[in-house]
């Protein structure tokens, strides 16, 4: 009798048993939003990884500029109006001269495969807060921080947002990327 070139049950039943995102981490780039409507694929180098939060449903981990931090994109629905976290997102960082960050910051909004994109680019001290925006937690101040930021306003299944930020040397090296991939946004083949 020939063996089986069937996995055996135990085998099924381990792979199964890993999460999605670890599956993911060895180069996936691709990812969805929208209920899966929309595609976007992450920039050559960026590293899918597990999500730090429970309310982040995409994360990936950039290569740093030097001896700095790796930059951090994270993906992830949320409510609210758009100018309402678009000003969140200034409150999390303060400037240097005492200036209002959003006098510094430079938003636009766009459309792209049928979505209202709102488009931020805000730098300085960034109060980052590792658990989570939400979470309590003391915020710790990162000088020379830099974010870049999406608000994708999808027809159907409410807004996304995609949030790349770390050190400035770090996101100015992969702005072109995070935008390429923001304007990359298309409609998913079902």
């Amino acid at each position: 009798m020939r063996p089986s070139r069937l996995p055996s049950v135990a085998a099924v039943v381990a792979l199964a048993m890993v999460p999605v995102a670890a599956l993911a981490q060895d180069g996936q780039r691709a990812f969805r939003i929208g209920d899966g409507a929309f595609s976007l694929e992450a920039p050559a180098g960026w590293t899918r990884v597990q999500p730090k939060s429970t309310i982040v449903e995409t994360e990936f981990a950039i290569p740093s500029e030097g001896d700095a931090p790796a930059g951090r994109m994270t993906v992830m629905g949320a409510g609210g109006s758009v100018q309402a976290n678009v000003d969140r997102w200034y409150g999390q960082f303060t400037q240097p001269d005492g200036s209002a960050t959003k006098d510094k910051a430079v938003t636009k909004t766009v459309k792209i495969a049928q979505c209202t994109v709102t488009m931020v680019d805000v730098a300085g001290t960034y109060k980052d807060a590792p658990a989570g925006p939400f979470a309590g937690g003391k915020a710790v101040d990162r000088a020379g921080y830099r974010m870049l930021a999406a608000i994708v306003e999808t027809p159907a299944a409410g807004s996304y947002f995609l949030k790349f930020y770390g050190p400035a040397a770090t996101v100015s090296k992969h702005a072109d990327g995070f935008r390429a991939m923001v304007e990359g946004l298309v409609p998913a083949a079902r």
